[in-house]
């Protein structure tokens, strides 16, 4: 099929043009990593004002999450549909349509009086967010080479984790001097400012297929087996990355009785740990030439390990010393995958690639949340809760097996 032809990915750098060859391509990587910081950071914020916002608008504590699936039903939406736009529209004008009205969405939602108009604003923060990383992996695609692509997409990826290390470091300690509705005011004006700013500064590339791609060769991507798989396990793996994101904080306050500052510090050391691995793994992949079915299986079998182990662990002590490593295990795989699928479906439709398999990926984002609150709830069990969590990884190892890399 045309639209997964990957001969133009494997340019070597000297054939490329050179625009690619010069600082300008960091600068671009930097306007990606702070766009997918910013989008982050404002849907991790509610994992801490869960609890707040709940007492605030009578919300039990298992239908926190409702709040956080709807954010993820926009989002998997926006996801098909941002990828789609990201090969027409190009990855600039799609990461100013994906910030702005996230700004203006977030800025809102610290007004909201009731759950229904809560919902409602959480989907329309997900559809706009939605759009920013098919975005973001296309950019990487359109100026980075195969040699290089690895560390820079681990780099790009860094941002995500380090969203974990802020949401959880500084809005616990913001929200003891002000309120959650102006910590949200603040952080929709800022991702506003920023979509300007990436308006103003980004380039798409010169990218190596300039038909316009059509909406029905995306979707057939998922007729190539490979994709497929990575999309299984992709859905696997978010399982237990988001689900431990979203849920580990109010897990250790509800189970243990720790504060949430101090359990804020813990998924710091987690966020920490994820920062570290996500540049050095790519940068292992590059030198192994390319390479990254197997470095994705040793990541998410350790991953379903740690997860067993942290349900294990009794106080904060504990908890301290497990974080870093599952930090590691939890999101070193996502860089290695998703440059894995943009190889597989090659450079022409990589956009609508990346948005079509994330959307899919996000539909654990989506569920997880009420079903480990429907396990915490009814068993009281903080390793029951673990244990449902990590079932997610184990399974993303099983439907990596199958998976072909592509070798040059």
């Amino acid at each position: 099929m045309e639209a997964l032809n990957t001969s133009a990915l494997e340019a070597p750098a000297a054939d490329r043009p050179a625009e690619h060859t010069t600082a300008w391509r960091w600068l671009i990587l930097g306007c990606a990593w702070g766009a997918l910081l910013l989008t982050f950071v404002d849907r991790l914020a509610w994992s801490s004002v869960a609890i707040t916002v709940g007492h605030t608008l009578a919300i039990p504590l298992a239908a926190l999450g409702v709040f956080v699936t709807a954010f993820y039903i926009g989002y998997v939406l926006s996801n098909v549909a941002g990828g789609i736009a990201t090969d027409v529209l190009g990855p600039r004008r799609t990461l100013a349509l994906a910030l702005l009205p996230l700004g203006l969405c977030t800025f809102l939602f610290g007004r909201v009086a009731s759950v229904p108009a809560g919902m409602l604003l959480q989907v329309l923060m997900g559809l706009a967010a939605g759009c920013d990383y098919a975005a973001c992996i296309k950019l990487v695609t359109a100026w980075f080479d195969r040699a290089s692509r690895g560390r820079a997409t681990g780099l790009l990826m860094t941002a995500t984790s380090l969203a974990v290390v802020l949401a959880n470091a500084i809005i616990p300690r913001l929200l003891e001097i002000e309120s959650w509705t102006r910590l949200y005011a603040q952080l929709g004006i800022v991702t506003s400012l920023f979509g300007v700013c990436c308006f103003a500064i980004v380039r798409d590339g010169t990218p190596p297929d300039r038909e316009p791609v059509k909406p029905r060769a995306s979707f057939r991507l998922l007729a190539n087996r490979d994709i497929l798989l990575l999309t299984l396990a992709g859905f696997c793996s978010m399982w237990g990355t988001w689900g431990f994101a979203f849920w580990a904080n109010a897990l250790m306050v509800k189970g243990y009785g720790l504060s949430s500052v101090a359990a804020g510090a813990i998924i710091m050391l987690f966020g920490i740990g994820a920062i570290v691995s996500k540049p050095l793994i790519g940068l292992w992949s590059d030198w192994l030439g390319g390479k990254r079915k197997l470095l994705v299986m040793l990541c998410l079998a350790g991953f379903a390990v740690c997860l067993l182990m942290f349900g294990r662990l009794h106080g904060a002590a504990q908890f301290r010393l497990l974080a870093p490593l599952l930090g590691v295990t939890a999101f070193a795989y996502s860089p290695l995958m998703a440059v894995l699928i943009a190889e597989v479906a090659g450079p022409a439709v990589a956009g609508s690639a990346s948005g079509l398999t994330n959307a899919f990926w996000q539909l654990g984002s989506v569920i997880v949340p009420l079903v480990i609150g429907m396990v915490f709830q009814s068993t009281h069990s903080f390793f029951a809760a673990f244990c449902a969590l990590a079932a997610g990884p184990a399974l993303a190892v099983l439907c990596m097996l199958p998976v072909r890399e592509i070798r040059r």
